[in-house]
């Protein structure tokens, strides 16, 4: 028995929650899997088998228990923490690119094809692109099939099934029950929000505990927009681009989570959103060994007992991310709000910042500043615009730093901290940011860039959360907005 069945049976047999959404527990026995935590008696080990997705557990043979419902925990941080072609795919998946565009587009984004992905994705996942497309559109139904009000053809759309019949075998197959079972199921202890109109949608989304939701909001409110973002400590509004439209969001608090209420053009972007508002909140981060990781360094111990659960702010656009990175750069946090409130009204349409296409068309009439910021940003709007800069979650994180500095006037910090913010990448460390340096000297760290590079080696592979808390932890307010992810 290997060490790995080792540890993952230990945590079963505990009903250790920490691990719910890591892996899946398959029970041959029975011809269920399970999550970590489920309260049934633990089954013997021989009997047992572990796997890291759904998928691979349904391509076994095996059903989603009803019991301890396995799929309504948050997801595996793996996607994050790993660069590999697998993690990246289920990044896309998630993302819904292959209700979108199928297996070959998949594989498009990722440079293979597709038969080679599948044989990648079946050795390292159990389960090929179509198999794990599948239990994710199994997850979403579920899902709202909990928390809505939804007209159960409505849902099966929403999830992202062609067809009526096809949602109705899906969910008979992998849950052994009809829509309308797994409704009554699901909403066991709980209760569904009703919906204003067939397109209004409010799901509540589960983070891994713990989690600092309030430091998110108080980031995102602090960095708000205005004519595109409201916020305060406990909720967030703004517009998002989705395939099929504009959703209009509102996320809040909820306990160890959060509540996405939506108002949606296309009802089929459902999931698309709750994948975008989960990297937004980090909502998958297995905090618990993050925290543990950092908190032995005798200098990051207080910093992480008082901020338990740190999250990384993601984004819901990585091409807005872009721009507003570029045009806070050097400016007060005030100023870049009012620069940008300026380009999101009169550049932008509907509420909405404005694309790159609309900054090649007219961002040189509103743009101030440095003639060389002026040009780092129409030319990285242009090359947005005509393809030869692709920014997508599915990208290994070196070739999309690398696609950044070639640009005229990006460097390493500004691929770095959007590798941060677009991938949610957790092992980022921006040794070259004053305020760090600054924040690293009064703590005792070393303040130079080579000293505290060195040092943060023992952080790794979570630089970016230990980056998170020096910020945090700064001496004074800093003069320039550089380092905006820890205002």
């Amino acid at each position: 028995m290997d060490t790995t069945f080792a540890e993952k049976y230990r945590a079963l047999s505990s009903r250790d929650s920490r691990f719910d959404g890591q892996f899946i527990a398959g029970v041959h026995s029975t011809g269920i899997y399970c999550r970590p935590s489920c309260p049934a008696m633990t089954p013997r080990e021989k009997n047992v088998s572990f796997y890291r997705t759904a998928a691979a557990a349904h391509e076994a043979g095996l059903r989603a228990c009803k019991r301890c419902q396995p799929d309504a925990v948050p997801g595996s941080p793996d996607w994050n923490l790993s660069d590999d072609l697998a993690s990246r795919a289920m990044r896309l998946i998630t993302d819904g690119v292959v209700e979108r565009e199928g297996v070959p587009g998949l594989a498009s984004r990722l440079g293979y094809t597709p038969r080679h992905l599948t044989r990648v994705l079946v050795s390292e996942l159990g389960a090929g692109p179509l198999a794990l497309a599948r239990a994710h559109r199994a997850q979403g139904a579920r899902t709202l099939l909990a928390s809505t009000e939804l007209p159960i053809a409505d849902v099966a759309f929403a999830a992202g099934f062609s067809s009526i019949r096809q949602f109705n075998d899906t969910i008979l197959a992998v849950y052994e029950t009809t829509p309308s079972d797994l409704r009554r199921l699901a909403r066991r202890g709980g209760r569904a929000v009703a919906s204003e109109a067939p397109s209004t949608i409010s799901l509540r989304l589960p983070a891994r505990a713990p989690f600092d939701g309030t430091g998110l909001m108080r980031f995102f409110a602090d960095h708000s927009v205005a004519g595109l973002e409201t916020g305060d400590d406990s909720f967030f509004e703004r517009a998002v681009r989705l395939p099929g439209g504009v959703a209009q969001v509102r996320l809040e608090l909820d306990g160890n989570g959060i509540r996405c209420t939506a108002r949606l053009e296309s009802i089929a972007d459902v999931s698309t959103l709750v994948a975008r508002v989960r990297r937004l909140f980090d909502l998958d981060a297995d905090s618990v060994a993050i925290d543990g990781a950092l908190s032995r360094d005798e200098v990051l111990a207080p910093l992480v007992g008082a901020r338990p659960g740190i999250r990384l702010p993601g984004t819901v656009d990585a091409e807005e991310a872009l721009f507003r990175t570029l045009v806070g750069q050097q400016i007060s946090v005030a100023a870049a709000r009012t620069v940008l409130g300026t380009l999101t009204r009169e550049l932008g349409t509907g509420g909405l910042f404005p694309t790159a296409q609309q900054f090649v068309e007219g961002g040189r009439a509103v743009l101030r500043g440095p003639a060389s910021r002026i040009e780092t940003i129409l030319g990285a709007a242009e090359a947005l615009a005509s393809g030869a800069l692709v920014l997508d979650v599915g990208m290994p994180v070196d070739e999309f730093t690398a696609q950044l500095v070639a640009l005229p006037g990006i460097g390493p910090w500004t691929a770095g901290y959007l590798a941060m913010r677009v991938l949610g990448n957790p092992d980022v460390m921006l040794g070259t940011d004053l305020v760090m340096l600054q924040s690293a000297a009064a703590l005792g760290l070393p303040g130079t860039t080579k000293g505290l590079a060195d040092h943060a080696r023992r952080w790794a592979p979570w630089r970016s959360y230990a980056g998170l808390h020096l910020w945090r932890a700064r001496p004074v307010t800093p003069k320039v907005a550089a380092p905006t992810i820890g205002a």
